[in-house]
């Protein structure tokens, strides 16, 4: 490392995980990266190098700059200042579709595979073979779609209709169809997030089948042991800019995590807070709650009075879970009951009713009507509160509303505003106030100061801690630290299972290694 504790460029020649010297420019090379939107900096001059023929893994906790990165790197968004290469000459222009095809290619988390069409449509859409007469060569299609799917060892019927192949398929037949426009550098973003064990051995397999024929990968995973497994070389981002660059092998999972974390961070405790004493009343209870391909076995109790945080990186199943307790899924086994009630899995008003309050994850989609006065939106949960016979009275209303903007310190002229014109915090506060309005017993909170300004993340997190003193039990779903550390105790989820419980008090680096599946030492 150098002085600033950032790594030095790494000097050539550059070897393989096992020793052989590489030669050469890099496959891909970003160069001192800067973007900005508006007063956000998502990467502040970042840069990596990326050498022919290794799987070199980008980690880094949320809001690092490994997606925007990846944006710039497959021409999807021109970086403010910096270079981008590949084989040591400039990037195409971002115009040029088929010229960044034939360098680079993303198989994202979300699958882009059409499911109405079949596999060899896929593979080869818009590059149809067409006959004297211009219609599409049917024959000669298919044909050439197996050839391709030999070529790179995909084992899947090109007649097969795209939307009944498992997750696993899809994502070799996209591998597949990235390798066809010429591209030998692929980007892997989360490929094992919906993967059991088995298919996640077969995915490496063939990632390691393909590096012997001269594919250079780029992995994204929020699974740190999966890095271990199949990566060569390790970059990590924090706060938008480049830490690191090291071989794997040679790396200690305790100095990846404190990397990701920060070393003053890798330091600090979260303070201890008061959590109630002696008997107090269970207010929600998950017994034994399954869901199949999201989260299995799940127990655990929160008390009347108690912050207890549900942590986890994604896809490991802790969203579902909060999902599942206000009724926006419904779990194929188990139940959660509210207060010593049950309400029916799947019905969001029975949890209301039950006395839950819910800040969803996404408040733009989930949380708020756009076009709706605050007034309405912070009043959507208690319509029996404002009327009789289903009318409503505006008074009653903005009476409750005009209460809510006091509690919650809403920047409004009143309550009639659209909730479109308020900034992103003040919008929170008004899904905050909607799940308080009803005055539950239970509030399930979900990443709830994502995109928000410090000020009003603060005054969130605070607001939370009083609602708690008042006698609200309390969870908390979130993979932000800052979220996390107003908790009495914290559970950590993996790969669908509650796999650690930690008390308050704990330490960023413990809690981060947990939560990406991880075992260092203290």
């Amino acid at each position: 490392m150098n002085g600033s504790g950032q790594s030095s460029p790494r000097s050539s020649p550059a070897r393989n995980g096992d020793g052989r010297a590489r030669s050469g420019p890099p496959v891909a090379e970003a160069i001192d990266i800067s973007k900005r939107y508006g007063s956000t900096v998502a990467l502040d001059q970042a840069r990596i190098s990326v050498l022919s023929g290794e799987t070199h893994a980008l980690v880094g906790r949320n809001g690092a700059g490994k997606s925007t990165l990846v944006s710039i790197l497959t021409g999807l968004q021109a970086a403010d200042a910096g270079q981008i290469r590949f084989a040591g000459a400039d990037a195409p222009r971002l115009s040029d579709r088929d010229a960044w095809r034939q360098r680079v290619a993303c198989v994202y988390q979300k699958s882009t595979i059409i499911p109405e069409l079949t596999v060899a449509e896929n593979l080869l859409l818009n590059r149809y073979d067409r006959g004297r007469s211009g219609l599409i060569n049917w024959r000669a299609l298919r044909q050439r779609a197996r050839e391709l799917l030999a070529l790179w060892s995909v084992d899947v019927d090109v007649d097969s209709r795209a939307g009944d192949l498992s997750v696993e398929q899809r994502q070799f037949v996209e591998i597949a169809r990235a390798l066809s426009f010429g591209a030998r550098f692929i980007v892997l973003d989360e490929p094992t997030a919906q993967l059991d064990a088995a298919a996640i051995a077969r995915l490496f397999d063939h990632i390691r089948d393909l590096q012997q024929q001269g594919v250079t990968f780029l992995f994204i995973s929020h699974h740190l042991q999966e890095i271990y497994e199949i990566c060569d070389v390790v970059t990590v981002f924090r706060d938008a800019r480049h830490i690191i660059t090291a071989p794997v092998a040679g790396l200690p999972r305790n100095d990846l995590v404190a990397a990701m974390t920060g070393e003053a961070a890798a330091l600090r405790a979260a303070p201890t807070r008061t959590a109630p004493a002696g008997p107090v009343e269970v207010v929600l209870e998950v017994s034994q709650l399954g869901m199949n391909g999201s989260y299995a076995d799940v127990s655990f109790q929160v008390r009347s009075g108690e912050i207890v945080g549900l942590a986890g990186a994604g896809g490991s199943g802790r969203t579902a879970v909060a999902e599942s307790v206000v009724g926006l899924r419904a779990p194929d086994t188990g139940t959660v009951t509210v207060g010593g009630h049950r309400p029916r899995p799947g019905d969001v008003s029975a949890a209301l009713a039950a006395g839950v309050g819910f800040v969803p994850q996404d408040r733009h989609h989930q949380g708020l009507v756009p076009g709706m006065s605050i007034a309405d939106n912070a009043t959507l949960t208690i319509p029996d509160r404002l009327g009789r016979a289903g009318f409503l009275s505006a008074h009653r209303r903005d009476a409750v509303a005009n209460r809510l903007i006091d509690d919650l310190a809403i920047k409004t002229p009143g309550p009639d505003l659209q909730v479109s014109g308020l900034s992103g915090g003040n919008q929170q506060k008004v899904v905050m106030a909607r799940a308080l309005a009803n005055d539950p017993r239970v509030l399930v909170l979900v990443t709830p100061t994502a995109g928000v300004d410090v000020r009003s993340k603060e005054f969130l997190l605070n607001k939370v801690d009083e609602v708690a003193d008042a006698g609200t039990g309390v969870l908390v779903a979130s993979d932000e630290l800052d979220d996390l550390r107003i908790c009495d105790r914290v559970l950590v989820m993996f790969q669908g299972r509650i796999v650690a419980e930690m008390p308050t008090g704990w330490r960023d680096h413990d809690l981060v290694a947990a939560m990406e599946g991880l075992t260092v030492d203290a």
